[in-house]
């Protein structure tokens, strides 16, 4: 082959490849060129949350309360963005529907309570109604422009009134919750500069989202402290009226009902008038300080305290009667409030009956949780028993029976004379659904 067209060929290829090797470089200076931006971005990114966690730690450090919080934060963001107004929303505690809690307006912060709040310009209606029905603002930062068609009317026409060119808006995220929002409107800006401005609201709505979280888990804690405070009040007083009012009334009551018995025919009628009206007082009272205790006890507190209640029970009627009263308890379940409640008037009618009528030489109290689930109570005695002719009669039989049925528990009275006579009431909760 002719050394000439060796070469010629040789060189060829050098001479094609050449756009192509240019275009390799273009292309590097070009991803070199995206990589520094990108980097540059990054570290600006980064230089504004680091600004950003600093003034929220200065502001937690100088602002005692969360609304002096937000306020400061608030007027650094429109400053820094030459915004004409920011506003917060924050949704309410069960989530249904959001409004706004706090805004800058023409470099005047407004609050709720305040004067001018309720003069205030802002849609706020319209954009509570925007920001909580548009699902993908829940998540992450929108940004409207003024007359985006996806904004309310009123909207619009405020961002025309107030030059407004962009609505940012930042939720309030904290792992999968949304607590609300941060709404910046400003006027016109670049490309770049509505970058920057996204990067600065998502900054300082993920600081003041922390600071919010924050603010709200001590206010529960402290609205928790404080209902436990009133709760062991309540309970206090709850205890005190029971045992010495309710006792001493209830004492009081059955020894003149005792000398009303003793007395009989032979009183004299002023005495016996008199004697009278002091039963029904001291019954009357009674029954307001019962009612008292129920109102004062929380329902999460009734259940957990029928052993108690049960050897109170033995304790009043010991006061009155000579008469030994045992008192045999198993590990009982909880109860609500209604089942606890009759159950107690079921047992205090059993052990007053047989206190007063029966003429036993002992009474037993029994009560256990049969299979762990239901409950079985028992009043016996060995007295007289109950004469054929009066198991079915008194309002006292009839009170307990209703009480029974009122809770779908089965009653028996199981009496002879001179047998005496067991009261026993059993109960089990009803299935579930049933």
């Amino acid at each position: 082959m002719h050394p000439s067209k060796t070469s010629s060929i040789e060189e060829a290829p050098t001479a094609a490849t050449a756009p192509a090797e240019g275009s390799r470089i273009a292309a590097l200076e070009q991803a070199l060129r995206d990589e520094t931006a990108e980097r540059r971005r990054a570290e600006c990114t980064a230089h504004i949350q680091d600004q950003a966690a600093q003034l929220a730690l200065d502001l937690i450090v100088t602002e005692p309360d969360i609304a002096g919080f937000f306020a400061e934060f608030t007027r650094k963001l429109v400053e820094e963005t030459e915004g004409q107004a920011c506003g917060v929303w924050l949704l309410d505690d069960d989530r249904s529907q959001c409004d706004l809690w706090l805004a800058h307006l023409h470099k005047r912060l407004y609050t709720p309570g305040q004067e001018g709040w309720d003069d205030l310009t802002i849609p706020r209606a319209a954009m509570s109604e925007q920001l909580f029905t548009y699902r993908p603002g829940w998540t992450q930062t929108v940004v409207y422009t003024s007359e985006d068609a996806r904004l309310p009317s009123a909207v619009k026409r405020f961002n025309t009134r107030e030059r407004v060119d962009t609505v940012t808006v930042a939720p309030l995220v904290l792992g999968a919750n949304t607590l609300g929002w941060i709404v910046l409107s400003t006027g016109g800006v670049s490309g770049c500069e509505r970058a920057w401005q996204v990067a600065l609201i998502e900054a300082i709505a993920r600081q003041a989202t922390l600071v919010l979280h924050q603010s709200q888990m001590a206010d529960q804690r402290r609205l928790e402290d404080r209902r436990k405070v009133v709760l062991e009040e309540r309970n206090r007083l709850a205890r005190d009226i029971h045992d010495i009012l309710a006792q001493g009334f209830g004492a009081i009551l059955m020894q003149l009902q005792a000398a009303q018995r003793e007395g009989g025919a032979a009183l004299p009628p002023r005495v016996a008038s008199s004697l009278a009206a002091a039963v029904n007082l001291a019954r009357t009272h009674l029954i307001d300080a019962r009612r008292s205790v129920g109102a004062l006890r929380p329902p999460a507190e009734h259940g957990r305290d029928i052993t108690t209640g049960l050897r109170r029970l033995a304790e009043t009627a010991r006061l009155t009667t000579d008469v030994p009263i045992e008192v045999i308890l198993d590990d009982l379940p909880i109860f609500e409030m209604g089942v606890e409640r009759e159950i107690m008037g079921i047992a205090q009618e059993a052990l007053t009956n047989a206190a007063r009528h029966a003429r036993a030489r002992r009474i037993i109290i029994q009560a256990s949780a049969p299979r762990a689930v239901g409950f079985r109570l028992s009043v016996a005695d060995d007295g007289r028993g109950i004469a054929h002719d009066r198991r079915d009669t008194g309002f006292g039989m009839t009170s307990m029976q209703e009480r029974a049925d009122r809770i779908g528990a089965s009653l028996t009275i199981v009496t002879a004379p001179r047998a005496g006579t067991e009261v026993v009431l059993a109960w089990e909760p009803p299935l579930a659904g049933a």
